[in-house]
């Protein structure tokens, strides 16, 4: 099969069949447990170091909820449409030259997704070497950290081996854990000798200007970052029940209760602490308990951010492992990674060779004293570009299809299809000024797809 020839739905699926074992819980479930990982607990740091006041602290997470909500709209029209698995792969296979979603799915495999499942990775071994330290005083080495975050990636890659309704069980455990520990956050906090002098100190930056706008731009990275995986389920769409209905109805339930909870945690992390203390705390939520409760708030903390990034960990893989499976059944990736298993209907080639390129990205960063911003701003910029090209192929389908059957229709289009796309691409500029060097290296690993791509035809130049 050659890359970029149109091929039927049953070619698509001769290496096998998913399994339809999800339903609307475990989907939101899934939606909910890739939202939440890491970001919530990390990134609050890096953004009040940026943007150093607390209106600007929550315009940029209001910035970030808005164009999730925005962005879910749109996908929710795209994946009602097209319920097949493998996420904005397939929606830009189907809108634009393959060529776009074959980039899309090689910046994903090589650049983006696999460095998000090392970013979270990461976190879960640095909160586990956290708690050792609040618990016998003994801190871990960085080797050990790595380790800790290889252990992870490699122990939840092999329990997603065995289908995707175990799969979704656990998800649907974990994120009802997720949200009951941000829950208990709040309360805790609230409940709690804070200061809601906090909130106006400062409130304003001392000076606006042209570094105003740079660092709100650069400290959007890490807000998109935390809301990032909104779009979870659409990755595992063969295999959810009545997929027109419960896809995107997991998308807003899901979007919807993230969004309030994390409006309430970072709410209870300023209550806690005074911003200068925020913008140096990498973990900001064991200090936000210690301060709240003592000794004892860190501990249960950083056991709660243990499973939270953990359970992301485990989401990640089961998701985007179903991206590169699709671009092998396609023919538009290596083709080893298009068997399904036999039994348990699982893209279990895909799903061992995402772990081992996460495995390099992670003793890559590891080297770095900034390992988990390094990630974030060798990918942000490649994401973007491709994330803006979904989001218009709801304006190219609806051109190039505009009899196909849509069970939703995005709402307020174009207006919504407008705002997401010129948010993001406000963001891709000023992401470009703050982090050119990791930026320009993502889209450099991405444009080496080329070669793979069109390897045929340069076999023949050469020839």
């Amino acid at each position: 099969m050659s890359i970029g020839q149109p091929i039927s739905k049953a070619s698509r699926h001769q290496a096998g069949s998913y399994k339809r074992d999800l339903g609307l819980t475990g989907a939101t479930a899934i939606v909910i447990g890739r939202i939440i990982g890491s970001g919530i607990f990390r990134t609050p740091a890096p953004i009040m170091a940026l943007v150093g006041a607390t209106s600007l602290f929550g315009l940029v997470w209001v910035i970030g909820g808005l164009v999730t909500i925005f962005g879910a709209v749109c996908y929710a029209e795209l994946v009602a449409m097209m319920p097949e698995s493998g996420g904005p792969y397939v929606y830009l296979r189907e809108a634009y030259h393959p060529v776009w979603a074959f980039l899309r799915g090689w910046a994903m495999f090589f650049v983006s997704e696999t460095a998000a499942i090392a970013a979270v990775a990461i976190v879960f071994a640095e909160y586990t070497g956290s708690l050792l330290q609040l618990s016998t005083g003994t801190a871990l080495p960085g080797w050990a950290i790595t380790s800790l975050a290889l252990f992870a990636i490699w122990m939840l890659t092999t329990i997603n081996l065995f289908g995707v309704a175990l799969s979704g069980r656990i998800q649907t455990l974990i994120s009802s854990f997720k949200v009951l520990a941000l829950g208990a956050i709040v309360g805790i906090a609230f409940c709690s000798d804070g200061s809601t002098s906090n909130f106006s100190s400062p409130f304003w930056p001392d000076s606006f200007g042209w570094e105003t706008i740079l660092a709100v731009g650069a400290a959007l990275r890490y807000s998109f970052f935390a809301f990032s995986g909104w779009e979870g389920a659409t990755y595992v769409a063969e295999e959810v029940k009545n997929p027109s209905k419960n896809l995107p109805l997991s998308l807003f339930l899901g979007i919807g209760g993230v969004m309030l909870l994390y409006a309430g945690v970072n709410s209870a992390y300023i209550y806690l602490l005074p911003p200068d203390q925020i913008a140096v705390s990498e973990r900001v939520a064991s200090r936000a308990m210690d301060t709240a409760i003592g000794a004892t708030g860190g501990i249960l903390i950083s056991a709660a951010i243990i499973i939270n990034t953990f359970g992301n960990v485990s989401t990640q893989i089961l998701c985007k492992a179903r991206t590169w499976q699709a671009m092998a059944r396609d023919g538009a990736f290596f083709k080893k990674l298009a068997p399904l298993h036999p039994e348990y209907g699982t893209p279990n080639n895909a799903l061992i060779a995402q772990a081992a390129w996460a495995t390099i990205l992670l003793i890559f960063a590891s080297t770095r004293s900034d390992t988990y911003e390094t990630i974030i701003s060798f990918f942000a910029a490649t994401g973007t570009v491709f994330n803006i090209l979904t989001f218009m192929s709801v304006f190219v389908l609806r051109k190039k299809y505009p009899h196909l059957h849509r069970p939703y229709r995005a709402w307020l289009y174009p207006y919504s299809l407008m705002a997401v796309s010129l948010l993001y691409t406000v963001f891709l500029i000023l992401t470009l000024f703050t982090a050119l060097l990791p930026s320009l290296l993502g889209i450099a690993i991405t444009s080496t797809g080329l070669i793979y791509y069109y390897r045929f035809k340069i076999r023949e130049v050469f020839k």
